[in-house]
């Protein structure tokens, strides 16, 4: 009962994976400029801590900017994009900011051609006072950009990153939760920016996945193979079906948490995360294989028992050992609050207690069994002629 109410406790806390409580108070009202720089609005923007002021022309279609935002770190880089096509970063002309190898600062175009390819030349709008400073841990990007006309609302993409290759390219950013947010509606005259839904959704999307996949691989699976391992010295056949409906539950789970998975992968171009994807197709093969392996049990004197048992339970701890180590590289991916991290761990020590628990009372169990019975912990009878049979799964 207490690894079922272990069990239970921690699928309710990895239900709030996540859970974010964005708070953003108002400061861009009161950020000054140096040359009496001056602009008609000004927006806090909702991720990285980012800042947008722009005066906008409607007569000559330009927009005069400045964007603000810490870097990831000091010798970081920050980027303010417009998306003609898309929402995201991808196919975004975009004004980065950064330090040259001899720490001045500086600020180019860039064409964002995929997030493996990125183009440091012209961008598809005509650009101009292109300035670049860095204050109180803040880089700024000042900027003239002409745009169509009767172009009042834009695709905006912002983001920051930690480092910068050779002094004039910008290396990669990281993919977390506000790095993967920082997009959204801009309108120039009514001085108002919207975060773009398909944020939410692909939040949302990654937390189902995650959860689908910690419950499963990370829960379930180790429940049923403690099940299998010592209840059956307590509860014979009961056991059996236990461990069947746990196991075949948590692949159920398991197939939606990798599904999900899928759809994010087919939604994120570019955005990779190469050992948890294999790691999750090596589960899902697995899993297939034991599931199918069920109908192909042979009987227990069957001469091929003893190999199918050595193929069930090799197979079962390779799942169990992927899937935990597959729920850490989630945890890392997602980087939730360190608390959902130690509840995990927390879990897999209470269950590594009540393994040893379970392993030394059954010990105790069959050694005071009377002679003649079995005396190893996981046999059985063979029900036709009372023959001493390994009993398996």
């Amino acid at each position: 009962m207490a690894v079922f109410q272990s069990s239970f406790l921690t699928l309710c806390l990895l239900f709030f994976l996540l859970q974010t409580q964005p708070s953003h108070s108002l400061k861009c009202t009161s950020q000054k400029f140096t040359q009496n720089r001056l602009y008609q609005f000004c927006n806090d923007l909702p991720h990285l801590r980012a800042y947008l002021h722009w005066s906008y022309n409607s007569a000559k279609s330009s927009l005069n900017l400045a964007f603000l935002a810490p870097p990831a770190k000091p010798s970081g880089w920050v980027a303010w994009a417009i998306n003609p096509n898309g929402t995201g970063m991808v196919g975004a002309q975009a004004l980065i900011a950064f330090r040259q190898s001899d720490g001045s600062m500086t600020v180019e175009t860039f064409k964002l051609n995929s997030y493996k390819s990125v183009e440091q030349t012209k961008i598809a709008y005509k650009v101009s006072n292109l300035e670049a400073e860095y204050e109180n841990g803040l880089m700024m990007i000042f900027a003239t950009v002409m745009l169509p006309e009767k172009m009042v609302e834009l695709n905006q993409v912002w983001q920051v990153g930690s480092s910068v290759m050779n002094g004039t390219m910008p290396a990669m950013h990281a993919f977390q939760t506000e790095n993967l947010n920082s997009k959204g509606r801009l309108d120039l005259l009514k001085g108002q920016s919207s975060t773009n839904n398909g944020g939410n959704s692909g939040l949302r999307n990654r937390n189902i996945h995650g959860i689908l996949n910690a419950a499963s691989w990370g829960i379930m699976f180790p429940v049923g193979i403690i099940i299998a391992r010592y209840i059956r010295t307590f509860a014979d056949p009961a056991w059996f079906y236990l461990h069947v409906a746990c196991q075949v539950s948590g692949y159920v789970v398991g197939v939606a948490g990798w599904a999900t998975g899928l759809k994010l992968g087919s939604q994120s171009k570019g955005v990779e995360y190469t050992s948890h994807r294999y790691i999750g197709i090596t589960l899902f093969c697995l899993a297939t294989l034991q599931v199918f392996a069920l109908f192909l049990r042979p009987k227990k004197d069957h001469k091929f028992r003893f190999y199918w048992n050595m193929y069930h339970h090799g197979v079962g701890y390779a799942v169990l050992v992927l899937g935990i180590v597959n729920v850490f590289k989630g945890l890392e991916i997602l980087h939730p609050a360190k608390k959902w991290k130690v509840a995990y761990i927390i879990f897999l020590a209470s269950l590594g207690v009540i393994a040893l628990f379970l392993e030394v009372v059954t010990w105790i169990v069959v050694l005071k069994r009377k002679p003649g019975k079995p005396t190893k912990p996981y046999d059985g009878l063979d029900g036709s002629n009372g023959r001493q049979q390994p009993l398996t799964s």
